[in-house]
């Protein structure tokens, strides 16, 4: 029997009209009989084609205020007959049951109603019964029945059925069948993610999928799922990388602690800042950023808080990097980025970041609450005699934005509202702070009061001393260790000044 088939009979049954006239227009040019119900029938009937009400078919008319139109034994066995099957084609035979070859659904907008903030009642009618079913039994019989399950197919199977003649393939209709089941499992993890109130069962659903050039490295296969195109505008640039992705959501994620702050500016590399400064203005902010550490800005990942100008554009204009984002761009500014052509451009629209994150782990997932805890004045608790100045303060806030995310174990050193260095996922604290001092004695900075910030609680006092003899004035961390009095004591002792939090900020 040959695997291409010809379709003469459509069950058409779609909750958005949306481009359908061309389907329905073009199966009528090739004397397809169409069935429908409801709106969709009335649909068809005012674009002049012949339509037959499925309730014809049934002897059984649209019931319970339309929850039930097509869940009938007609419908059902004229889309999961299987045509070779001797048993079958009697029984079709039997019950006067006709042959319904292609199944044209589009569910009713389940997630769109739940995120109108609908009422409860609205939403459960927004859940398809009969068109999910419908959907299902095609797919099933694919062998034999063609399904179009959703809008987003309609231009595949509207060419498909042009150039076949209204001829479908064994692989056109494996390919589309494949999709239904995608729409129909996508449809189901929202329902239930909208009823779900057990935080031990995991299910997400991401339609829009993008292939990447490559992964992590270029053996290696790569890919993004989530909607990018609505946490950016791409303005210019090359397509974004696995690696450049990753460094775009540390920017993100480093940028918001700095959200409501004067204009700062801050670069990456490796997912952790290498630079990061707050000033008067966002040119001032992006060269004392810059000068945090020059070396490691090149070809890394630059992100500000505030509309990129003309200055600040032609001074970057000056570095390589990969990556440019921002709320916005002055024109002339956005001209002189456009100049290197390689060089991504990214407008950061405000949207609300997932409250979950996940990562895989072993055979399986490891699933967390997003960290939205930002130190601020209110959460430090100074325990030692001395106190933190104003500008201390500030300085201790500001590194503790840096460090919470920066790779664990850290240490960030600030002054006067700039990255002086930090040190960054290492093995030991000690090995962190010593690499941060270095790094600052490199770069030429005097650390001599500047403020230091921990991602943990020293459980012995020789980071605080080794921070005292580089200069360090003032420190923050979470506390929380059986020996916190021994670091206390060294601070007392040597005029430092430590405050408390209360929160760590791993990150692993």
């Amino acid at each position: 029997m040959s695997t291409t088939k010809t379709i003469q009979s459509a069950l058409i049954s779609v909750f958005s009209k949306d481009g359908l006239e061309p389907i329905v227009r073009q199966l009528h040019s090739q004397n397809v009989t169409i069935y429908s119900t409801g709106g969709t029938e009335d649909f068809i009937k005012n674009l002049g084609i012949p339509v037959v009400p499925v309730e014809d078919v049934t002897s059984y008319p649209s019931i319970l205020g339309g929850r039930v139109k097509t869940l009938h034994p007609k419908v059902f066995g004229g889309i999961l007959n299987r045509q070779d099957h001797e048993g079958d084609i009697q029984q079709m035979e039997e019950f006067n049951i006709p042959q319904i070859d292609l199944v044209i659904v589009d569910l009713y907008p389940f997630e769109k109603t739940v995120a109108s903030g609908a009422s409860e009642a609205d939403i459960i009618e927004k859940i398809d019964i009969g068109g999910i079913s419908l959907i299902r039994a095609a797919a099933k019989n694919f062998k034999d029945t063609v399904i179009v399950a959703s809008m987003n197919e309609y231009n595949l199977f509207l060419d498909m059925i042009t150039k076949q003649n209204g001829g479908t393939t064994l692989e056109d209709r494996k390919l589309l069948a494949t999709k239904a089941f995608h729409v129909s499992s996508h449809y189901d993890g929202a329902i239930f993610n909208y009823f779900n109130t057990d935080e031990t069962y995991y299910k997400e659903s991401i339609e829009n999928g993008q292939v990447l050039r490559y992964g992590e490295n270029p053996h290696q296969k790569g890919f993004f799922f989530g909607d990018f195109d609505a946490m950016f505008k791409k303005l210019h640039g090359k397509e974004l990388s696995y690696n450049n992705l990753l460094d775009v959501d540390a920017a993100v994620n480093l940028i918001n602690e700095f959200k409501t702050d004067g204009p700062t500016f801050a670069i990456l590399k490796h997912n952790n800042a290498c630079g990061l400064a707050s000033r008067e203005s966002i040119s001032e902010a992006y060269n004392a950023a810059l000068a945090c550490d020059p070396t490691s800005a090149f070809g890394g990942v630059l992100i500000a808080n505030k509309t990129i100008d003309v200055a600040t554009a032609t001074e970057i204009n000056k570095l390589f990097c990969e990556v440019v984002i921002a709320p916005a761009y002055e024109d002339a500014a956005l001209a002189i980025l456009q100049e290197k052509k390689n060089r991504i451009i990214l407008v950061q629209n405000d949207i609300e970041l997932p409250q979950r994150q996940v990562r895989t782990c072993l055979n399986g997932l490891l699933i967390q609450d997003r960290n939205n805890i930002t130190d601020n004045k209110a959460d430090l608790k100074t325990v030692t005699i001395t106190t933190p100045t104003e500008q201390e303060i500030e300085d201790l806030i500001f590194a503790s934005k840096i460090c919470k995310n920066t790779k664990s174990n850290t240490i960030v050193f600030a002054k006067n509202g700039t990255l002086i260095s930090s040190g960054t996922g290492q093995t030991s604290r000690v090995d962190a702070l010593q690499q941060a001092v270095e790094k600052a004695k490199h770069f030429g900075f005097d650390l001599t009061g500047a403020s230091m910030a921990s991602d943990a609680f020293f459980p012995f006092p020789d980071c605080v001393a080794l921070a005292k003899e580089a200069g360090i004035t003032a420190v923050i961390q979470p506390g929380g260790s059986i020996k916190d009095e021994l670091s206390i004591n060294y601070c007392n002792e040597n005029n430092l000044a430590m405050v408390f939090t209360g929160t760590r900020h791993f990150k692993h």
